[in-house]
């Protein structure tokens, strides 16, 4: 939470500082690293696209979708989004790519809601050359004195995608939204998810929403262990397949 593919490098490169004389797998002690020092493509925006995807694949559901009460598909659905690192800005590109509408953006210091919904790269290049969004001009509102307040807007979506206990009980009964999808650790308390659960809101909990950055975090810690890149692997075995195949037809090698 709060780092970035620097930080994770500064952290590797700790590591190896202190320990890697003795560790021949240091590059594994931390994931999220640049591609140059032992990353992997894909990890950066992998926690956002893995909840863009488990949303979409429930709201093609009808099951969850008659238990939300929320029509099928992501198309058109309103989203707010609490939190705009990599979780919440990924969430909200691939959301939008899809036909949906970020409608309110929660910050921890200020918050913006258009009911037509903002352009996420816009919004991410404002926050990072500004640090906040105190004064983005294309949103309809703007709440600098509580930003959760915008977590009472009427909306399909809400997600939390900051730190964890932002749901709790003296919030809970003011959401609005059908689905929680959780983006963030944590960000439910046990006591607001037994009122969200009495409110009929579907919660998307986060040891499903948010596993695609933990699932590419694999991926880099076995290419760290293993000393040799994804691509290599794959065809490391695609020539073992191929040969066992061969020798299956009866053509023996020399």
């Amino acid at each position: 939470m709060g780092t970035n593919e620097q930080i994770m490098t500064w952290i590797m490169d700790t590591y190896n500082y202190l320990y890697g004389e003795k560790n021949i797998n240091y590059l594994g002690c931390c994931t999220g690293k640049f591609k140059s020092q032992g990353g992997i493509s894909g990890r950066t925006e992998s926690t956002g696209l893995g909840c863009f995807y488990v949303l979409k694949e429930l709201l093609n559901t009808d099951t969850f979708c008659e238990a939300a009460d929320i029509s099928m598909g992501v198309k058109g659905k309103k989203v707010i989004i609490q939190g705009y690192g990599n979780v919440g800005y990924y969430l909200a590109k691939f959301l939008t790519k899809e036909g949906a509408k970020v409608v309110g953006i929660i910050e921890k210091d200020s918050a913006i809601y258009n009911d037509k919904g903002f352009d996420p790269d816009e919004v991410k290049m404002h926050l990072t050359k500004k640090g906040d969004l105190k004064d983005f001009c294309n949103a309809d509102e703007i709440e600098t004195i509580d930003p959760t307040f915008i977590m009472r807007k009427k909306c399909d979506i809400f997600a939390p995608c900051a730190g964890d206990g932002t749901l709790n009980m003296h919030n809970a009964q003011h959401i609005k939204a059908k689905v929680v999808l959780e983006g963030a650790n944590g960000p439910t308390t046990f006591k607001a998810d037994q009122i969200l659960e009495s409110r009929g809101i579907q919660v998307i909990p986060d040891m499903l929403a948010n596993v695609g950055g933990v699932t590419v975090s694999y991926f880099e810690w076995l290419k760290n262990l293993d000393h040799v890149t994804p691509g290599r692997m794959s065809k490391k075995f695609q020539e073992k397949s191929k040969n066992n195949l061969l020798q299956m037809l009866g053509y023996r090698f020399p």
